[in-house]
């Protein structure tokens, strides 16, 4: 079994368009939420979301490449674009080798919608172009990525709901430790358009704080109301460690565990704290590390009542007393959820927090919900400076799609 190791990330998202930009917003404690007033004029009850700034192609990727990119695939371009010049790959390396390409995405509803209104008004199939299957489909962040890089490896999406790009991750690092790959591009990635949210805002998880939209995501407070939805993408690559070598790369960090679950109930809907656990518990396994050996723990926290809560009390049956020594944030009070790209952009923040030993911090907490122990160190407001050898990523989503990604410091 081969080690699997991080060689580049990139990311676009509503805390920047850099990693550089990123991990000053997360250790600043910087929220990238606002309000999109066109929601409450189409029906939403809350116009909250992350504000991503819209890519620009042109002189980028040659324009009929462009027609065929969704919103999230341009995301993901941007962020992959970043992580190859991270890693020292250029398009003559993957010319001449094998490199594959696994991502997150939960849906592209914006296409679809548009698509269907033309047929609804002109009934005419001509009408609408080649592009909008490329932009339609579930693989469109795959179809172009693989295509505009020229890839000739591994190639699908994986669609789990929330779970999507932390599974994306953990695929990519079964494949290269049992030698299938040596190179994978990975991640995730989630459009923000407002057709893509509406069946979320029908259920009422929406945080409905409009007054002041920065502090709407506020996990573990006793007062939060739901999540905010976000989008943007987020890609790491990740690299065989002797291939790694080979070709003098810059390692950043080790990927060493990874696990999953599904919650084993009836409701769909309905978090699981032994779900959490058996996914947490495979992934430490997977890694051969032990609860003491985990010092931060990069929660799903998603500001909503029941799964704050069943989060955390899954984390203190597994971690015992070693709960209280660790830290843990949700970042989602600063990025929001964007739901099939969340995970990738919290394990960048997983390898930033170790690359540089800065606990990102949860914000917008006034006063810790009294379900939740108090003695628990939720790295609340400011981040935290402390030595980071291994953090752990957990995702969990709706359905029983659970996922937990282990990192550790080289």
């Amino acid at each position: 079994m081969g080690r699997v190791v991080i060689t580049g990330m990139g990311i676009w998202s509503c805390l920047g368009t850099t990693i550089e930009e990123v991990k000053e917003s997360l250790y600043n404690g910087k929220s990238g939420i606002g309000v999109e007033e066109v929601r409450l004029e189409y029906g939403y009850q809350s116009a909250l979301t992350g504000i991503v700034k819209k890519p620009v192609l042109k002189g980028l990727i040659d324009r009929h490449l462009r027609r065929g990119l969704s919103e999230e695939a341009e995301y993901a371009f941007m962020a992959s674009t970043q992580a190859f010049a991270m890693a020292g790959i250029d398009q003559d390396y993957l010319d001449a080798n094998e490199v594959g390409c696994i991502f997150g995405n939960d849906s592209s509803a914006k296409p679809v919608i548009e698509a269907a209104r033309i047929m609804d008004e002109k009934h005419d199939t001509e009408l609408l172009g080649q592009s909008f299957i490329f932009q339609a489909m579930n693989s469109t962040v795959t179809m172009n990525i693989s295509t505009i890089f020229r890839l000739k490896g591994v190639n699908f999406t994986v669609s789990a709901a929330c779970a999507s790009g932390s599974h994306s991750i953990g695929l990519a690092y079964m494949m290269i430790k049992n030698g299938l790959q040596d190179v994978v591009l990975c991640g995730g990635a989630q459009e923000t358009n407002f057709y893509s949210m509406a069946s979320f805002d029908a259920l009422g998880a929406f945080s409905k704080n409009m007054q002041d939209p920065t502090k709407a995501s506020r996990p573990f407070d006793k007062d939060r109301d739901g999540l905010v939805p976000s989008g943007g993408g987020a890609a790491l690559i990740l690299e065989d460690y002797d291939h790694a070598v080979a070709r003098g790369a810059n390692i950043i960090a080790e990927v060493v565990g990874y696990g999953f679950s599904s919650n084993g109930t009836s409701v769909i809907s309905q978090p699981s704290d032994e779900g959490c656990i058996r996914a947490m518990q495979r992934a430490m396994a997977d890694a051969g590390v032990k609860p003491g050996d985990i010092d931060y723990i990069n929660a799903h926290g998603t500001s909503t009542n029941l799964g704050d809560v069943a989060e955390l009390k899954a984390i203190q049956s597994l971690f015992g007393e070693h709960a209280y020594a660790m830290n843990i944030s949700s970042t989602k009070s600063m990025t929001g959820h964007l739901l099939g790209g969340t995970a990738a952009i919290e394990a960048l923040a997983c390898v930033m927090a170790i690359s540089r030993g800065v606990i990102p911090p949860t914000i917008n907490v006034e006063e810790v919900d009294p379900e939740i122990d108090h003695k628990l160190n939720l790295t609340l407001g400011v981040a935290q400076h402390r030595e980071v050898r291994c953090a752990l990523s957990n995702t969990f989503g709706f359905g029983g799609h659970n996922s937990t990604i282990i990192f550790r410091k080289m």
